[in-house]
């Protein structure tokens, strides 16, 4: 969600600097870690002592969802993703439900049939569970799915479920290396049907 269909960068780090600057953490070296994977994962890595991760990502959840200034779809994605037949397209994210649904909406983002979030699964990103539970309750197989990812975290859960995967690189300011097709704007695809009912991309 974050990264591929809309930007909520700005936001997130204002909230996780205030929380990092309250527990000692260096700002400048910590942020860029905390893109993509859960709360709880996040602060958990960091083994600090004493400290309630539960309690914490639950402050963090609250603070991000009260703050959602600029966040914004990335350009183009909601008018591609109502193009898509609504039972076949989910959001997996590391975001809870609560704060994925008042981002999206901030965004304008439509809400998918599907939605697989950070309440769903006992190991988050680079963990595969969350891609394998989408493709589950898709009905599909995973092979069958092409992902759409930004994060390092993301693309190591997508290639571990066995997906196919798309990067987004429209959020990044610094251009990304990966061996995966890269996709620079939504306003250059279109979504078609197949025969087979599949989707199929095709560039503009």
């Amino acid at each position: 969600m974050d990264g591929t269909i809309l930007t909520s960068i700005a936001a997130a780090e204002r909230v996780w600097a205030r929380w990092a600057v309250r527990h000692g953490v260096d700002v400048e070296t910590f942020l860029p870690t905390i893109h993509g994977a859960r709360a709880i994962d996040t602060i958990n890595r960091l083994g600090l002592p004493g400290v309630d991760a539960e309690a914490e990502a639950a402050w963090i959840t609250l603070a991000e969802i009260e703050d959602v200034d600029g966040v914004e779809e990335v350009a183009g994605a909601a008018g591609f993703l109502r193009s898509l037949p609504a039972h076949q397209w989910a959001i997996v994210t590391s975001a809870p439900r609560a704060l994925a649904l008042r981002r999206m909406a901030a965004a304008g983002i439509p809400k998918p049939a599907v939605m697989v979030t950070a309440e769903d699964v006992s190991a988050g990103k680079p963990d595969p569970a969350g891609y394998r539970l989408a493709a589950q309750r898709l009905g599909v197989e995973i092979r069958d799915c092409l992902v759409f990812e930004d994060a390092t975290v993301g693309i190591l859960a997508a290639e571990a479920a066995g997906a196919d995967l798309l990067i987004v690189t429209a959020a990044h300011e610094q251009p990304i290396v990966t061996a995966h097709a890269t996709l620079g704007s939504y306003d250059t695809v279109v979504a078609r049907l197949d025969v087979d009912s599949f989707i199929r991309l095709q560039k503009i």
